[in-house]
């Protein structure tokens, strides 16, 4: 017979070894699940505020992309996060950058 996570209790589902360390992994992924909602709508407006700068520039005869730009990006990003602030600066690039 197969367990569901609803079938599941809190200990096994979060990995925990006490029913106390369990609701406060369960708080903390609450937390976290709420974060990446507005992480997500964040990007998301990003990505929007990111057509229009794009659309302005391609409106003048600029390019669509300004790599000057994108290495203050990358820059910034590995400056406050470190080496994997340059991977995830890439691939907010890529999200806003739209179709090529």
């Amino acid at each position: 017979m197969t367990v569901t996570a609803a079938e599941k209790t809190d200990a096994e589902q979060t990995g925990a070894r006490t029913d106390e360390a369990a609701r406060v992994i369960a708080d903390a992924r609450a937390r976290i699940d709420a974060l990446d909602d507005r992480i997500i709508g964040l990007v998301q407006e990003r990505m929007a505020v990111s057509a229009v700068v794009q659309e302005a520039r391609i409106g003048s005869g600029g390019r669509r992309v300004s790599l000057s730009r994108e290495m203050e990006i990358l820059g910034h990003f590995r400056d406050v996060l470190g080496r994997p602030g340059t991977a995830l600066a890439m691939t907010l690039l890529e999200l806003c950058r739209g179709k090529v």
